[in-house]
């Protein structure tokens, strides 16, 4: 274990208060905009098992579990290309986004862009974009840091009835 302990969640607020809130302000306007909220929490359980980011990984889990998102999805996202369940539109997503997540690793084809524009318009997958952007932002913040996962004590009740798979 090191000695210089990592700062915490709390600390990044109070060091970089302006950033802080500037991606606060983007992530908010990703969950408000045109973009389904499923598919939302789909790129953010993704690029943050990618990257590594326990933190991200829990609270986007615990967020889909809440929204009524069924067990076996989001138990495969990790394998979602084998797993057989997820719609043609969730691919489309889960694949832009481990794309633009691992752009460092690859160019971004033509093929790419019309394989995802196939299945979103314009104007979603600009938001599709940002919210991989601003994921990649947040685990690029908690995992560093190593933020404690936010492990629920309890069972996740869903807000509403889970749609079925």
């Amino acid at each position: 274990m090191s000695n210089n302990p990592r700062i915490t969640s709390k600390e990044f607020q109070t060091y970089a208060g302006a950033a802080h809130n500037a991606i606060v302000t983007l992530s908010q306007a990703v969950a408000n905009s045109s973009l389904d909220p499923e598919p939302q929490q789909l790129v953010k359980i993704r690029a943050s098992q990618i990257n590594g980011c326990a933190f991200c990984t829990q609270l986007h889990l615990n967020e889909a579990r809440h929204m009524g998102m069924t067990a076996p999805k989001l138990d495969l996202v990790a394998v979602w290309r084998e797993g057989g369940i997820f719609s043609d539109r969730e691919k489309a997503a889960l694949a832009w986004t481990e794309l633009l997540t691992r752009l460092s690793e690859h160019h971004v084809s033509d093929e790419d862009y019309a394989a995802v524009s196939a299945h979103f318009s314009p104007d979603e997958l600009a938001w599709l974009s940002a919210a991989v952007a601003v994921i990649n932002t947040w685990n690029r913040i908690a995992a560093p840091f190593q933020y404690a996962p936010p492990i629920p004590r309890h069972t996740i009740q869903p807000a509403h009835e889970p749609a079925q798979v």
